[in-house]
């Protein structure tokens, strides 16, 4: 149930900026406990590091490398959220590079609804080039 009583649709049902709205939620903090668990810094440190990662540029760049990694309904979610309207621009990124990073972003929501959050990890951990295991979220069940 949603908080306002109404049963919850399945991720398939939610648009893709719906998607992308909680994918880049998940995509942040992903990234930002990767970032706090591999070393105590400062705080401008830390947002340094995490804000290189999660900007739109290194989202596509992290595209191109998961792309062939895709199952075929990741595929479909990614062009979903790709070729959706958006009524927000990019800060610091070319058109292209901000719907290649929505549709990144549609992904991750897409997966996170679903409860795949070992897929998240292991794409993540492919696009970023680390151990999936750094990727654990503290609330995460160890296998």
């Amino acid at each position: 149930m949603s908080i306002e009583g109404k049963q919850q649709l399945s991720p398939e049902q939610y648009s893709p900026l719906t998607l992308a709205y909680i994918g880049d939620a998940i995509y942040e903090i992903y990234i930002r406990t990767m970032i706090v668990t591999r070393a105590n810094a400062p705080v401008h440190l830390l947002h340094e590091k995490s804000s290189a990662l999660v900007r739109a540029g290194k989202q596509s760049e992290i595209v191109g490398i998961l792309e062939p990694l895709f199952t075929e309904k990741e595929r479909q979610v990614y062009h979903r959220g790709r070729n959706a309207k958006a009524y927000t621009k990019a800060k610091n990124a070319g058109i292209l590079e901000y719907r290649r990073a929505t549709g990144l972003e549609a992904v991750m929501g897409y997966l996170y609804l679903k409860g795949d959050l070992d897929r998240i990890r292991e794409l993540l951990a492919a696009g970023l080039g680390v151990e999936a295991e750094t990727l654990r979220l503290s609330f995460e069940q160890k296998e």
